[in-house]
């Protein structure tokens, strides 16, 4: 995975910390100094900061003391309850800390090779597609000799005040890391996708059903290495850190640091009516603060579960600002939840693994309509087919799709001031099994994502088996910046973007001739087939000039409902497009009939319903049933 981990800035880590050692020297990172404008992209500074190296503020420093633990970290200064919400929940998964804190055992301070140090570190996040490794210097911000930003529970441990001053770096400054997203931390440490849910909206408080489905889905992301962190929405901004009744604070991301059912004494079996509990452990990334309310660490919820199972969750009876809660009161007093999963691509495990298709774009402007990129959203119907569109396939009668859209993100600097992102997002639509080019009409939506200026939206749904086009757009037309979308299926989708309107004019053109006439076919289904006392098994072929395409089986009906659509770009217009209904049988397949369609411009009835007829040319017979076929035909090649 890390084979290909990219230089941030070119700063190589190995040949920079060589060079100091040789030269005995600490090192001085040119591209985040020891400055302002490492601190803020606005406003003025505080107190007067002090940039020190660990070995000023303590004796002995240490990457960990003790380990590392999720109890590690506080906030600090800035407003990034968020980022330390998402560094506890990497505390607590191995695999992934090990990823994001390469070579940790060689990074750790040897007391006994004192001049093996050369106050340099790196550390790797997942950015925009790819790892990237980014190289910091030991100097970190303090006021009276104590960190300002996140630091950790013991004086002398840094692994979290380094790996917060590498990820400022990142984002240009420590205050670009005011306000930011949980959901953004935890896909940059794990390369996985997130998924925001919005408990109110989905009222999870009052739907045991959707709740308990909900709850197993976080046992599985959790128990697959995934990360999973809770907030409650402040409105206002006096809503903002404002601490509830309950124990709670408002606006303010805590990490889930366990997700299991827990099997109840013979005391609470009666008032629960269960002898397993849905319960989440969280944590508030002050280390104190906690939730008060029933299974907080002092209730007497607690005396009625057995001591063995007590020790193996871990209950300590501390202000640490670690609890557990039941779901269902996850559910009532949180308001938001984000699932990061980590998506597993390898066929070498015994979980599901999935199909990942990657594809860089961008939204840019051109004077020219056929060329530009930016058509914003569905509300701009004169611009909108204008966007870049991808195309990708499901191959199983019905299958879960994952889609992530990721837009790339911008530093905050004292010169350009704070990186905003753009409102983003997509909109899915099912096209002709055949389609090889790009949508210029409104096909039937299939799903699309919600709106939001954030860094990345996500989407998962069920879709049927065909062809599908992705159009990811900014809300509003003219924006320009790139993204990264990414779609999971479970079989490979063969997703592509589509960068032609039309059939490209070759030098075969002159010779063979070039298309004159654009014609969707799209065959809703057939009534009063030959039957049998089980009903057909039937299916349906469009053809036309050498291009054919072919619906699903529809099983035991004389009425089936093959919705199915074919486009051909016809050279011929003598030729009519064919329409075949077939029974499918084990040994050699039935043919029901056929009709033929001519599919002229002029053609204003749009919807016909035809008698199959057999395949003599001469004379044609009519045969049992009828097909509904909805027409449209234009001399525009790009009118569909």
């Amino acid at each position: 995975m890390f084979s290909c981990v990219k230089p941030y800035e070119d700063q190589n880590y190995s040949a920079l910390r060589r060079d100091c050692l040789r030269r005995k020297v600490l090192f001085e990172d040119p591209l985040f100094p020891a400055t302002d404008d490492s601190l803020y992209y606005k406003g003025t500074p505080g107190p007067a900061v002090r940039w020190k190296r660990p070995k000023d503020i303590c004796e002995d420093p240490r990457l960990f003391v003790d380990g590392i633990s999720s109890h590690d970290l506080h906030q600090g200064q800035v407003g990034n309850c968020w980022f330390v919400a998402a560094c506890s929940s990497l505390a607590s998964r191995e695999s992934l800390w090990q990823k994001v804190i390469p070579d940790w055992k060689e990074q750790e301070w040897d007391p006994e090779k004192p001049n093996a140090y050369a106050g340099i570190f790196h550390f790797h996040f997942w950015r925009f597609g790819e790892w990237v490794d980014v190289v910091i210097d030991d100097r970190l911000p303090t006021v009276n000799n104590q960190l300002i930003y996140c630091h950790s529970n013991s004086r002398n441990e840094f692994w979290c005040a380094l790996v917060e001053k590498a990820y400022a770096k990142l984002a240009g400054c420590y205050q670009a890391l005011d306000g930011g997203n949980t959901a953004d931390a935890l896909v940059d440490f794990t390369g996985g996708v997130s998924e925001p849910i919005d408990l109110t909206e989905g009222d999870f408080a009052n739907d045991e059903t959707k709740r308990n489905q909900l709850f197993e889905r976080m046992l599985k992301v959790h128990s697959r290495g995934g990360l999973i962190s809770a907030s409650i929405k402040a409105v206002t901004a006096a809503d903002m850190e404002a601490r509830l009744a309950c124990g709670l604070v408002k606006g303010h991301a805590y990490a889930v640091t366990d997700v299991r059912k827990v099997r109840l004494g013979h005391g609470l079996l009666a008032f629960f009516k269960s002898e397993k509990l849905d319960m989440i452990r969280l944590r508030n990334p002050w280390g104190e603060r906690e939730w008060n309310g029933p299974w907080s660490d002092t209730s007497e919820e607690w005396q009625k579960v057995s001591k063995s199972e007590r020790e193996k969750m871990g209950v300590t009876v501390q202000d640490d600002g670690e609890f557990w809660m039941t779901f269902e009161d996850v559910c009532r007093y949180f308001t938001d939840i984000i699932k990061c999963r980590v998506i597993n691509t390898s066929h070498l495990s015994i979980h599901k693994t999935w199909e990942e298709a990657r594809l860089h774009g961008a939204w840019t402007l051109h004077e020219d309509p056929r060329q530009n990129r930016s058509g914003g959203c569905i509300n701009h119907k004169d611009t909108f087919f204008q966007n870049p569109q991808y195309i990708f396939d499901v191959k199983k009668l019905e299958d879960e799709v994952l889609i992530c859209i990721q837009q790339r993100p911008k530093r905050s600097t004292r010169r350009e001031g704070k990186g905003e992102n753009l409102a983003i997002g997509f909109d899915i639509y099912k096209v002709e099994e055949n389609r090889q080019y790009r949508m210029h009409s409104l096909q039937h939506k299939a799903a699309s994502s919600i709106y939001i200026n954030s860094r990345s939206v996500f989407l998962r749904t069920d879709q049927p088996e065909g062809r599908y086009v992705i159009i990811p757009t900014t809300f509003e037309p003219g924006h320009t910046g790139e993204f990264l979308l990414r779609v999971f299926t479970d079989v490979p989708s063969n997703c592509r973007e589509l960068r032609l309107d039309e059939p490209p004019h070759t030098c075969w053109s002159s010779l063979c001739g070039y298309p004159q006439l654009v014609t969707q076919v799209h065959v809703l289904g057939a009534a009063g087939l030959k039957d049998s006392p089980t009903g057909a098994n039937s299916y349906v072929i469009i053809k036309c000039e050498g291009d054919k395409v072919r619906s699903a089986v529809q099983k035991g009906t004389s009425t089936p409902e093959y919705n199915v659509k074919g486009i051909f770009y016809r050279k011929k217009l003598s030729q009519p497009v064919t329409v075949q209904v077939w029974k499918h049988r084990v040994l050699k397949d039935e043919f029901l009939g056929q009709v033929h369609l001519k599919a002229e411009p002029d053609d204003l009835q749009a919807l016909h319903t035809l008698h199959l007829r057999d395949r003599n040319s001469r004379q044609p017979s009519n045969l049992p049933g009828t097909v509904a076929v909805h027409i449209l035909s234009s001399t525009s090649l790009m009118a569909v």
